[in-house]
C-alpha cells in the first residue's frame, strides 16, 4: 500500500472507562505499537475522537434520546487515553458522527497530505471502525484493519463486521503482517 496513514479512533477516556484493564491495556500497547512504526517510516498517525456540547445539541439521535452524556467538550472523558503515544505534529480530526468522514474536514487532510490508504485501529468494531473503512473504501482507498488494535464492547457484531469487509472493503491483519507491508 502508497501513502498510507494510521488512523486510530475514538480511543476516549470515556469510551474505555468501562473496558476490563487487560483488554484496554492490551488495546492501548497494540496501538502504540502502529503507532511507533508510523512514526518511523515517516508515516502520518491521524487520531479520531467524538466530542459533544454538554447539552447534545450536535450529538447524534441516540445520545439525544437517552441522554447520553458521554465525550462531553472540556471534560477528561473526551480526551485519548492517556498512555497513547500522540504528539503535535499528528493530525487530530473531531466528529460528531460515526464516520470521521461525515462532517469533517478528513477529505482535505487526506488529499492534502497524499493520502491513498489507511490502516484502521480503534473502537467499535461494528460501529465507528466499520463506518470510517466503508467511508474509505468508498472513496477509492485501500483499508487494513489492524485485528490486534480494534475492538469492540459488542463482539458478536464485531465478528460479523469484520466478515463482512475482510478482502472486500478492507483487509483484516496483524501488527507485523501491516509492518511488513507499511515499511
Amino acid at each position: 500500500m502508497t501513502n498510507s496513514a494510521l488512523m486510530v479512533i475514538d480511543l476516549t477516556n470515556d469510551f474505555l472507562a468501562a473496558w476490563d484493564k487487560v483488554r484496554r491495556a492490551q488495546l492501548i500497547v497494540s496501538t502504540n505499537e502502529l503507532v511507533g512504526h508510523f512514526r518511523d517510516v515517516n508515516r502520518p498517525i491521524i487520531w479520531v475522537r467524538q466530542e459533544f456540547r454538554a447539552d447534545l445539541s450536535d450529538a447524534f439521535l441516540e445520545m439525544r434520546d437517552r441522554n447520553v452524556k458521554l465525550n462531553i467538550i472540556g471534560t477528561v472523558g473526551a480526551e485519548l487515553d492517556g498512555r497513547l503515544d500522540r504528539r503535535d505534529g499528528d493530525i487530530m480530526i473531531v466528529k460528531k458522527r460515526y464516520s470521521p468522514f461525515f462532517g469533517t474536514g478528513l477529505d482535505a487532510v487526506l488529499a492534502q497530505e497524499g493520502i491513498g490508504s489507511l490502516v484502521i485501529a480503534g473502537i467499535n468494531t461494528h460501529a465507528c471502525v466499520r463506518m470510517a473503512a466503508i467511508d474509505a473504501y468508498q472513496r477509492d482507498m485501500r483499508v487494513i484493519l489492524a485485528s490486534e488494535a480494534i475492538d469492540s464492547h459488542d463482539e458478536e457484531h464485531a465478528r460479523v463486521s469484520l466478515r463482512y469487509m475482510d478482502g472486500k472493503i478492507a483487509r483484516v491483519i496483524g501488527n507485523q503482517a501491516i509492518k511488513a507491508e507499511i515499511s
